[in-house]
């Protein structure tokens, strides 16, 4: 359990949540600042900071969880669709240090706006990118 992590808190039932879904190790619950009505999110009941942090096979099991959330999201709530967004660091937008998924359901007309600015980059940068990342893999 994370020290002071609001999520491990919630997890542990020290703070109350709107939870609708739980496993051996997975636990999901409605955000409380919700961008569309459904918007959950989606954790694992260890505390992992980042992705990075997550166990393989821990990691096979949440992504699991996300999708089975998504789905009946999806049909409790009429969504045309939905997002599933994951952030890793403070400067990525993580604003809790324990690894979440957001699922959010999206609607027709909704407000809602994901847009990434596209940076054109040199045909020899990109090569030298994916170059640099291979030998990490």
């Amino acid at each position: 359990m994370g020290e002071n992590c609001i999520f491990c808190k919630i997890i542990s039932n020290e703070i109350p949540s709107k939870k609708f879904f739980e496993d051996e190790t997975t636990f999901a619950f409605l955000d409380i600042n919700p961008a569309s009505n459904g918007h959950a999110l989606v954790i694992p009941k260890k505390h992992y900071e980042t992705l990075a942090d997550v166990p393989e096979e821990e990691l096979k099991q949440l992504i699991v969880s996300v999708k089975k959330v998504a789905q009946a999201i999806l049909k409790a709530t009429k969504a045309s669709g939905f997002n599933v967004l994951q952030n890793n660091g403070k400067v990525a937008g993580q604003l809790v240090n324990h690894v979440h998924f957001h699922v959010i359901p999206r609607f027709e007309n909704d407000s809602i706006n994901f847009s990434l600015m596209a940076n054109q980059e040199e045909a020899n940068e990109l090569e030298k990118t994916a170059e640099l990342i291979k030998k990490e893999l």
